[in-house]
């Protein structure tokens, strides 16, 4: 809407952040607590400069949002996972599959219909954040068949440069 572009940091046609709102693309961000900007929120929270602590969402408010997007987005459409990154952040999205499928037990709900994965983290079996995306496979988050990448690279580099690409920029 604009309604803070006087606190814009970058130019507007540089932000990836803008992009996506304007396309209405979800970016899903758990695990954010645990970061500078986690530390320097709970910081304003002290402070009083933030009123309420749950301005941002939590990691269970996420993941209950992306359940109910994932499940009406999947009915008419196949949904891709772009991951960026390893850890809490990177893995927890691709995580709502096995969710619907093994603890809410529901039938009939796809598998992401893509994954690509762009990170630094050394790639290995049994690694959580570096698990290679055939591992997956044995957790329900993907099916054998699923189109599968690996972009193993600095992601603050690669992203945006898959990204401009993507918005022909």
């Amino acid at each position: 809407s604009g309604k803070y572009r006087e606190h814009y940091q970058i130019d507007p046609k540089d932000s990836g952040m803008l992009a996506a709102a304007e396309k209405n693309l979800p970016i899903i961000v758990p695990g954010w607590e645990d970061s500078t900007l986690g530390n320097m929120y709970a910081a304003a929270v002290i402070r009083g400069d933030v009123k309420n602590v749950h301005t941002v969402r939590t990691g269970i408010e996420y993941m209950t949002w992306l359940a109910e997007f994932y499940t009406a987005t999947t009915e008419k459409n196949s949904l891709g996972m772009f991951q960026i990154g390893g850890g809490i952040a990177g893995d927890f999205p691709i995580c709502v599959v096995p969710m619907l499928h093994q603890d809410l037990q529901r039938s009939g709900v796809p598998v992401w219909g893509y994954f690509c994965q762009v990170s630094d983290s050394t790639t290995s079996y049994g690694s959580y954040s570096g698990a290679v995306p055939n591992e997956k496979i044995t957790w329900g988050k993907l099916e054998a068949s699923t189109p599968k990448f690996i972009v193993e690279s600095d992601a603050s580099i690669v992203a945006p440069l898959i990204f401009a690409y993507i918005l022909g920029w």
